[in-house]
């Protein structure tokens, strides 16, 4: 397969990713037709559309994706569906694990159902180097290493991931998966470490750091991942995964915060270390050579990305202010619990 289908239903395309993936199909020349179903949970905005909510090809509806009937509707409209729906924060995981088992995994079996009975061209599942658990330096993940979940969060991904070979093997459904390292960029959902940073440096406040600030994460900008996907999408093989990663050194908590400091002309002092996240795994790192073979590259590296980001954060107030409070406040609150002698979190 070496071109994109036609026409899409995109689930989750109201959330971080999703929206950036939405804005490249219909940025494109010979743009396909994109059905966005969303749910629009706290993290799901239609702002991040506003770009594209008049483009001839654009349509979006509002739901659930374990609404069997309505993802049966929408699904006999389309040839393909890529699956960005799913609760992602592992901090909430550990909090309510609940919501991400019914979305995860049972929204997941729902669009695929949808895709065998409508004979799709294609079903992409958008999932996450989390699927891996903790790698060990110098190790690099491939995408034949065997699940190692270690969060609710990673535990649903890995069986949404497993319904999807699953389907691939059994009823010849065309799936392929991508699993993406940490996404960073403009619209995030503050909850998230750079935007949680860059929010908090921009208002002078606490950067809670989890206990030493050692853990490692490969840091992708969102247009690169939203490329990569689309990429995977045309060109990639059915009932493969395809790891989707910036490469290079991966980067830990304590180096995203000085990042953040420096380009936001913040003090030292802002870092505050707070209690480490239960079973928080120490290290992701992808080897990405079988999405690079299908002619995928990340453009940006952290700290170009990291620059568009902050800017864009200083300039758009309006988008995360109001989410730094009421749930997203009650939200922190719970999870971040700071170390004896460090600075207070907000009140």
């Amino acid at each position: 397969m070496a071109e994109l289908p036609r026409r899409l239903l995109v689930a989750g395309g109201a959330g971080f990713i999703g929206s950036a993936f939405v804005r490249l199909m219909l940025g494109l020349q010979q743009a396909p037709q994109v059905t966005v179903l969303d749910k629009l949970t706290y993290a799901g905005n239609l702002a991040n559309l506003a770009e594209v909510a008049e483009h001839p090809g654009y349509r979006f509806v509002e739901g659930d994706i374990c609404d069997r009937e309505l993802v049966e509707t929408l699904a006999g409209e389309v040839d393909c569906i890529v699956n960005f729906a799913a609760e992602t924060h592992v901090d909430r995981s550990i909090l309510d694990p609940d919501a991400f088992i019914k979305t995860d995994v049972y929204g997941t079996f729902s669009l695929l159902e949808a895709a065998r009975v409508h004979q799709h061209r294609r079903f992409l599942q958008v999932s996450t180097d989390e699927v891996y658990g903790d790698v060990e330096a110098p190790a690099l993940s491939v995408e034949d290493d065997p699940p190692r979940p270690r969060s609710p969060y990673s535990a649903s991904k890995v069986g949404a991931e497993m319904q999807c070979f699953a389907y691939h093997a059994t009823y010849a459904v065309p799936v392929v998966i991508t699993r993406g390292s940490n996404t960073y960029g403009p619209h995030q959902y503050p909850e998230k470490i750079v935007p949680l940073f860059v929010t908090q440096a921009l208002d002078s406040l606490p950067m809670p750091v989890y206990g030493d600030g050692g853990a490692v994460r490969d840091y992708l900008y969102v247009d690169d991942h939203a490329r990569g996907i689309a990429t995977v999408l045309a060109r990639g093989t059915a009932g493969r995964a395809y790891n989707l990663g910036q490469g290079g050194d991966p980067l830990n908590g304590l180096q995203v915060a000085r990042s953040v400091l420096r380009l936001t002309g913040r003090p030292a002092s802002l870092i505050q270390h707070v209690a480490d996240r239960p079973g928080h795994d120490r290290r992701y790192a992808l080897d990405s050579s079988r999405a690079r073979d299908l002619g995928w590259t990340p453009e940006l590296d952290f700290e170009s990305g990291m620059e568009r980001t902050v800017a864009w954060y200083e300039s758009h107030r309006e988008f995360w202010e109001p989410i730094k409070s009421g749930e997203f406040l009650d939200f922190y609150r719970r999870n971040y619990r700071p170390l004896a002698g460090t600075a207070t979190a907000p009140s």
